[in-house]
């Protein structure tokens, strides 16, 4: 299997300079290249993009029920090393970050046993980061 490579996500923001220091002091993202209307984050070794885009219209979150909790859809996030989840996780509660579901393991003692967290940005996009124990699992049936 070859190595993986980074992705790249661009997610709307109505307010590009709240957005940028949630990303930069919140997730501790580094910055990278920007402009007037988009900002380059280095999410755990990914691109992030926040575009700007005016506001619409208020949707209520949607979400799927999935271990008995209510998952905001649609998401996105990173699949973390175990340790590596367990700080960033106690980092954004000292931080004081709301979260929709707050840090757990679900699927406990299950085929794809995982750690799980899902908050929102200031622009209301979800995220979700997540770890396993057995790296094994993060495509087990």
């Amino acid at each position: 299997m070859a190595a993986l490579t980074p992705f790249h996500i661009a997610i709307p923001v109505h307010n590009l300079a709240e957005c940028r220091r949630f990303y930069r002091d919140i997730l501790n993202c580094k910055e990278g290249r920007s402009s007037e209307h988009w900002v380059d984050f280095n999410l755990f070794g990914h691109q992030l993009v926040i575009h700007y885009k005016p506001k619409s219209q208020d949707q209520p979150l949607y979400a799927n029920p999935v271990d008995g909790k209510e998952v905001p859809v649609p998401h996105y996030g990173v699949v973390l090393p175990w340790d590596t989840f367990e700080t960033f996780s106690q980092s954004l509660k000292s931080k004081g970050v709301a979260f929709v579901i707050a840090p757990y393991i679900r699927f406990q003692g299950e085929v794809g046993e995982q750690a799980t967290m899902f908050f929102l940005d200031p622009a209301g996009n979800a995220l979700e980061f997540k770890a396993f124990k057995d790296m094994g699992q993060l495509f087990a049936k």
